[in-house]
């Protein structure tokens, strides 16, 4: 899973045993060098699947961690682009990546310090951080951080099916990551089976969002013809609406 320059095994686990913040500051300097970085091709589909409803003036990248998502900004927003993480270490590796018109700033999303100042807002590889309990804040946050007409936009892939080895390799790091929390502390809050589609279109909705599902075809179709990927895109109502 990891290239020689990744973590450690050792290294994996103190960051583990860490609360979610202190793990993510240890793991940044060789973050890039694991799978839980975005793939390109993920943000190369978003961006030609946004460039449509473009052009934007200036976006967000919500838990942007050390940065791969915010190319995807600066092609599709004319005026700035800002990445906002509550990790000091991922936001000093992300700030080495980006040129001085990027602002990268040190927040939690649950309490996010903007208002009515993007036009979108896109997010890669996050959600698995937030107890479904949290969305309806999370969303209304965002919604907040929007003007009206602007955008909240994320990719989601389908999830696996029973019959393969993804299903059951998701399912027992859940059950072992809930086993952690239960007897140790701080928690590291991080649940791959815990952000159902359906789920989070209802709080989308209920925060005041209009939902669009657009499958993004890079990706394929399952055997039943459904989409292996699909973008979110959640529209803040425009002033005269």
């Amino acid at each position: 899973m990891f290239s020689p320059e990744g973590p450690t095994t050792r290294e994996l686990a103190v960051q583990a045993l860490s609360s979610v913040e202190r793990g993510y500051d240890l793991l940044a300097p060789k973050f890039d060098h694991t799978p839980f970085r975005t793939p390109a091709p993920v943000l190369d589909a978003v961006a030609k699947a946004l460039a449509p409803l473009g052009p934007f003036e200036d976006g967000l990248d919500l838990c942007c961690g050390t940065g791969a998502g915010l190319p995807v900004l600066d092609g599709l927003c004319r005026r700035s682009v800002t990445g906002v993480d509550f990790s000091a270490g991922m936001l000093d590796v992300a700030r080495r990546g980006q040129g001085a018109e990027v602002a990268l700033v040190r927040a939690d999303a649950r309490a996010l310090p903007f208002t009515a100042a993007f036009d979108l807002v896109v997010s890669f590889g996050a959600f698995g951080h937030f107890l479904p309990r949290e969305l309806p804040g999370l969303f209304t946050q965002v919604h907040s951080a929007l003007r009206p007409g602007g955008r909240f936009a994320f990719p989601v892939l389908a999830p696996p099916r029973p019959s393969s080895p993804a299903y059951w390799m998701l399912l027992a790091f859940d059950a072992v990551m809930r086993v952690r929390n239960a007897v140790w502390r701080p928690p590291f809050v991080m649940y791959y089976r815990a952000f159902r589609l359906g789920d989070v279109r209802r709080e989308l909705e209920l925060a005041g969002f209009t939902v669009e599902l657009q499958p993004l075809p890079e990706f394929g179709t399952r055997a039943d013809g459904s989409p292996r990927a699909r973008l979110v895109t959640a529209l803040r109502a425009p002033v005269n609406s």
